[in-house]
């Protein structure tokens, strides 16, 4: 992938022979809905192999996909006064530790107090830069680091890189169940059947690897540190529960409350009040798309998920750690 100018180039990939155009552009350009890009397509400013086609038309695998960029309008949502955690900041870039609650842009259910509404209050000239900025994004509940661009020049290099997956990513995770060693899950994702805020493992779906190693057992849950090689929506939390391993406090995907045998007091009420997934976003590693500088950021687990380790540490200590 390549950039020049606004103009952010990308070429089908093989695996998406015989899918719709605006289905695989989500994947190329990362950051973006697929009705929005859909709409780029209808107004000409996405095109296939140069010329301007339909969002039903089906790829054959290999076309050069170019994106014009400059057409896109300012975001027009209201700046709020929202407090952020920003671990960097320059003229291009802000990188920041969201916390788990925080909605990252307006939607249905959603329409203010978003991490989008508090940068537009940090810096009104985001409203220039498409979506302010936001380049990727986390779920409300998953805590951890975000990357913003701060100009145009940056949104556009961010978003190819993140789709030529140049931009690292790593994940502290707690799951019910005890792995006995890391592994890799390969498992392509799309919308569950049935339920349209999920996502299920499917056949035909989109690529998505996710990668974990195990940091600490406990009795009857473990503490997984996971890296991805796709961006999918909800990907490790799909992906763990997939395998077996679905993350504590998971609404969509857990399978309920899972304490050990002779769990302690501590414990058993850390896991019932535990009402979120259990994920943060630890670590941020990437090339300055403007200054060439390599970037890598780290931001602690927020007191909550902190909590609960502390709790399964106990529990294993006067137990002996005899699992389940």
């Amino acid at each position: 992938m390549s950039v020049t100018g606004q103009i952010v180039q990308a070429e089908v990939p093989p695996e998406a022979a015989g899918k719709r155009f605006d289905q695989i552009l989500p994947a190329l350009f990362p950051g973006h809905s697929r009705a929005y890009l859909a709409g780029a397509v209808r107004r000409g400013a996405i095109r296939l192999d140069g010329r301007e086609v339909a969002p039903r038309v089906l790829v054959h695998g290999g076309e050069q996909v170019e994106w014009t960029r400059h057409d896109e309008p300012a975001v027009r949502a209201a700046p709020q006064p929202i407090g952020l955690d920003v671990v960097f900041e320059d003229a291009d870039l802000i990188v920041l530790n969201k916390p788990a609650g925080l909605v990252v842009h307006p939607g249905a259910g959603n329409p203010d107090g978003t991490l989008l509404n508090a940068l537009l209050h940090r810096d009104p000239e985001l409203a220039k830069v498409p979506r302010a900025g936001l380049v990727h994004r986390l779920d409300k509940d998953t805590s951890g680091l975000l990357v913003v661009a701060r100009s145009l020049r940056a949104h556009t290099a961010l978003t190819a890189m993140l789709s030529a997956r140049d931009v690292h990513r790593r994940y502290d995770a707690i799951v019910n169940g005890v792995p006995v060693a890391g592994g890799s899950i390969d498992a392509p994702l799309d919308r569950h059947p049935k339920d349209r805020l999920r996502r299920a493992v499917r056949e035909g779906g989109r690529p998505a690897v996710t990668h974990y190693r195990v940091r600490e057992r406990f009795r009857a849950h473990a503490w997984l540190q996971c890296e991805l090689e796709s961006g999918r929506t909800h990907q490790i939390r799909v992906h763990m529960a997939h395998a077996g391993y679905p993350l504590v406090g998971d609404p969509l995907y857990g399978r309920g409350l899972k304490l050990p045998r002779g769990a302690t007091p501590r414990l058993a009420e850390a896991l019932r009040g535990f009402r979120r997934q259990a994920l943060h976003a630890e670590r941020l590693a990437f090339v300055h798309p403007v200054t060439g500088e390599a970037l890598s950021f780290d931001a602690k687990p927020p007191g909550d998920f902190l909590d609960l380790l502390a709790a399964l540490h106990e529990d294993a200590a006067q137990t002996g750690g005899d699992r389940d």
